[in-house]
């Protein structure tokens, strides 16, 4: 006859087998949330792959800098699937050695750990977390893409790059706030430029402002819909752009309050001809644009899409582009204009206004 404890053993065992059963089941979902969000993007280069063919010579570039666009959208929200079926796969692998211990225990009519109580936890926590539905394509972003595409043939002068005028629809003003900015950086009275100065600035504390990190951030956030702006770098040889959470450190050690080298911030680096995208403290190399500059560089935010992606604006050169899947909070600019560089970097970064084209290189 079972005692108490052995029951209560048997019970969570049974709940553990039928946790890690939906589990599997929730990868296996996952692979075809990946499959599927291949086959549409597949299907939407297809489409606008066939709107091209009837363009000129003129429209060759286009299509490969439109069709690189969405491959790398579909790549990063690719990279998050991975990571959370790695995640999922961990996590298997833990209940199936709690698995052991409670037959062990079984066995050996030992009493109900506890312990367990946290693995439910974790259950539910990567369950909530690894939901397929909160990863999405950006459909209305697409559905314009493609009709963009076709007007592209009515008006095809007016309309290239394609990319920039669907981009420009989601120009925002983007203002910097001098109460965040690090007191060696001057921003304009109006906002929308920050220089470097070896000189400390006399500005209030507070706990908005970065200390030990040359940051800046925008003065508003927004939480929804999709957001683009550019901002002028002709001229320097160290900036970082990026997005981020309001929570970033500001203050203590240096390297956590970086752009992108958090898990609440995405940023795009250039330094001396490299550039690099940062999130995590997770640094890709971005060898295609190696030695290029760019007159501009425009930031691109979806929170339908879950998407921050990084281009050279002058020619809407695709830089890098990550998915977060879902955001949790509301978003800010941020800016970094960088120290002196060895006197080669003193020239502001400059908000420009991304709703009209600027010069290109």
């Amino acid at each position: 006859m079972k005692t108490q404890t052995q029951e209560a053993l048997a019970k969570q065992q049974e709940y553990l087998k039928r946790q890690r059963d939906a589990i599997a089941y929730r990868m296996k979902k996952l692979s075809a949330k990946q499959t599927d969000i291949n086959k549409k993007t597949d299907k939407l280069k297809e489409k606008i792959k066939k709107k091209y063919e009837d363009m000129k010579r003129v429209l060759d570039e286009d299509l490969r800098i439109t069709l690189t666009q969405l491959e790398m959208e579909a790549e990063a929200t690719e990279r998050v699937i991975e990571d959370h079926m790695e995640h999922c796969y961990a996590l298997t692998q833990d209940i199936d050695r709690e698995l052991s211990e409670l037959s062990v225990r079984l066995e050996k009519q030992l009493s109900y750990d506890k312990d367990t109580v946290e693995t439910e936890g974790r259950i539910a926590a990567m369950l909530k977390q690894t939901d397929p539905e909160l990863i999405q394509m950006d459909e209305f972003k697409n559905e314009q893409l493609i009709s963009l595409t076709i007007n592209l043939l009515l008006f095809i002068r007016s309309q290239v790059p394609v990319t920039k005028k669907l981009f420009q629809s989601y120009a925002s003003e983007v203002v910097l706030d001098p109460n965040s900015a690090h007191p060696k950086l001057i921003i304009s009275p109006e906002g929308n430029s920050v220089t470097y100065t070896d000189t400390w600035q006399e500005v209030p504390e507070n706990n908005s402002r970065f200390d030990t990190t040359l940051n800046a951030l925008s003065r508003h956030g927004f939480h929804e819909g999709r957001n683009y702006w550019e901002v002028q770098v002709v001229g320097k040889t160290y900036w970082e752009l990026g997005i981020t959470y309001p929570n970033i450190p500001r203050k203590g050690k240096e390297e956590h309050c970086w752009l992108g080298r958090g898990s609440d911030s995405w940023c795009v680096e250039f330094f001396n001809g490299s550039y690099n995208a940062w999130h995590r403290g997770v640094a890709h190399t971005l060898t295609h644009v190696e030695g290029r500059s760019f007159t501009r560089i425009g930031v691109f935010s979806s929170f339908p899409g879950g998407l921050v992606c990084f281009l050279g604006a002058d020619t809407m050169t695709p830089l890098y582009c990550f998915c977060a899947g879902t955001f949790t909070d509301k978003l800010f600019q941020a800016v970094c204009p960088g120290d002196d560089n060895q006197g080669t970097n003193w020239k502001p970064l400059q908000i420009c206004d991304a709703s009209r084209s600027g010069p290109t290189l």
